[in-house]
């Protein structure tokens, strides 16, 4: 298992944008992994990844709904028990679904309905570079791969889900998709380098969201396409909600806007053309409890005798899919 990827990264060295920062990058890479290798709970998880059965699958398909991986009839007994135990020991699988020699693997989300949401909006990626921040388990760069971009790379700096993605990207061998275990802060500066950004579900996570979007404008080709993915505030004001503790049991909620206060926002960090395609209601059927998770979700967080409030007395999440366009600065 090659957690450092480097030498997959250093084939992008003669890419006229990212080749410059990719000394800087790799070093990075590799810091974040030999720490990774001498902390006790990254020790786990590559002595876990150890017990992945050594076979190539029979098929891959991201362009599904539930991405598949192999078959059942690819792997033996031994190495089926082997599988769900390595899957099951990287708990919880919050994006998915996936079907993964034959294991279907539900996540707490069905992320599948979000990129149904986004799909016919995103335009052609032919030859592109792609950002996914907070890529968790890769599930949205695996379904760009279709869409034949030449690089998608995601930023996830959480063990569980960069572990996770190493499992997939094992199986999958996509070569264009790649997955570094940083927080976007600590990425270099890598100026006009991406044609396409996700940003999905993280921006009210952010303390200060527009130094998050001006970081993201700086990394952004001229012209290029922000996907901002978030939680917002119905109505059309000019406000955003500040939790005074958590949200839906969440403690690292901070600003949820209206898609006014996200549309100035984003003015005001250098972006145009801002389009929001998709509002929807986050339902149990997008968000629920699994096998896969062993944790609560959406259900128990929203209030019992009032389902369209949050257990904290705030609007249950509705969610938000805008799009808008890098503008020369």
């Amino acid at each position: 298992m090659d957690l450092h990827q480097i030498k997959r990264l250093e084939a992008l060295g003669d890419d006229p944008a990212i080749g410059p920062y990719l000394p800087e990058l790799t070093a990075l890479v590799d810091g974040r992994i030999n720490t990774i290798l001498h902390n006790i709970k990254g020790a786990v998880l590559v002595r876990a990844l150890e017990g992945l059965p050594d076979v190539c699958p029979s098929l891959r398909d991201a362009d599904r709904d539930r991405i598949r991986i192999g078959t059942v009839d690819d792997l033996n007994e031994r190495q089926a028990t082997d599988l769900e135990a390595v899957l099951r020991g990287l708990k919880p699988w919050r994006k998915g679904p996936f079907d993964i020699f034959g294991i279907r693997l539900d996540s707490e989300w069905n992320s599948a309905l979000k990129w149904a949401r986004l799909a016919d909006h995103l335009g052609s990626q032919m030859g592109k570079r792609v950002l996914d921040i907070g890529a968790s388990n890769g599930y949205y760069m695996f379904r760009m791969v279709s869409r034949q971009p030449a690089l998608v790379m995601g930023i996830e700096p959480y063990l569980n889900f960069y572990f996770q993605f190493q499992v997939l990207d094992r199986y999958l061998s996509f070569p264009q998709v790649y997955c570094v275990p940083l927080k976007l802060e600590e990425m270099p500066a890598m100026r006009r380098c991406f044609d396409t950004v996700l940003c999905m579900g993280i921006i009210y996570h952010r303390r200060s969201p527009l130094d998050t979007l001006l970081a993201i404008h700086t990394m952004m080709a001229p012209g290029g396409q922000l996907v901002l993915e978030t939680l917002i505030m119905e109505g059309g004001g000019e406000t955003a909600l500040f939790p005074e503790s958590r949200y839906a049991c969440m403690n690292n909620v901070f600003f949820i806007p209206t898609v006014t206060c996200l549309s100035n926002w984003l003015r005001r960090c250098g972006f145009g053309q801002i389009r929001c395609v998709d509002i929807s209601k986050t339902t149990v059927i997008e968000q629920r409890q699994t096998d896969w998770i062993d944790s609560k979700s959406l259900a128990e967080f929203l209030d019992p005798d009032d389902p369209g409030r949050t257990v904290e007395g705030y609007p249950a999440p509705v969610r938000a899919m805008v799009l808008a366009t890098a503008i020369p600065r």
